[in-house]
Formats: C-alpha cells, sequence, structure tokens
C-alpha cells in the first residue's frame, strides 16, 4: 500500500462525518472512495477538495507510505551491486 488515508477517517470521525457526507460535500465519486479504501493514489484535484471541504492540508488527509516490496528490491540491488563490486575489484562504485 503507497498511500494511506487513516488521517482523513480519523478526522472525519472527529468532525462527526461518514464517508458518504464527504462524498456528498465534495463531489466525490464512489469508485474513488473505493480506491481510497485500498490506499490507492487518487489525483490531486481529488485531494485539493478534500482539503477545501476539510478545511486542512494534504499531510492532515493522507501519508505515503513506502511499499516494502519495492524497498526489498532496491536495498537487494545495492547489495547485489556491493558484491559485484567486489568481485570485480571496484568496491562497488558507480561509475559514469
Amino acid at each position: 500500500m503507497a498511500m494511506c488515508y487513516k488521517k482523513l477517517w480519523k478526522l472525519l470521525i472527529d468532525r462527526d462525518m461518514t464517508r458518504a457526507d464527504l462524498r456528498d460535500k465534495t463531489g466525490l465519486s464512489p469508485a474513488t472512495l473505493a480506491k481510497m479504501s485500498k490506499g490507492e493514489a487518487i489525483g490531486a484535484n481529488v485531494l485539493e477538495r478534500i482539503c477545501e471541504t476539510m478545511q486542512c492540508n494534504i499531510g492532515d488527509v493522507m501519508d505515503y507510505v513506502p511499499n516494502e516490496s519495492a524497498s526489498g528490491q532496491i536495498a537487494e540491488a545495492k547489495r547485489a551491486r556491493r558484491l559485484e563490486g567486489e568481485i570485480l575489484g571496484d568496491g562497488g562504485r558507480i561509475s559514469g
């Protein structure tokens, strides 16, 4: 999951609002709310409407959560390059 909207869901609770209330006030489609529930990315224009309606900033409604598999792949690539460098004798430095 790359995006986390838990802050928005908590904000709705704090303001005694439902997701349906948010949808009605912002004009969001049910499909957009479904994407958000799954932690999928949504457009900046949608975030703007949410922030305008809720009178808050983007950081108040969402967080970016790095995908563990992507982070693992990057770390693995670095380890592989280091090992390759040790074998080739360049210490794993990237030239160019």
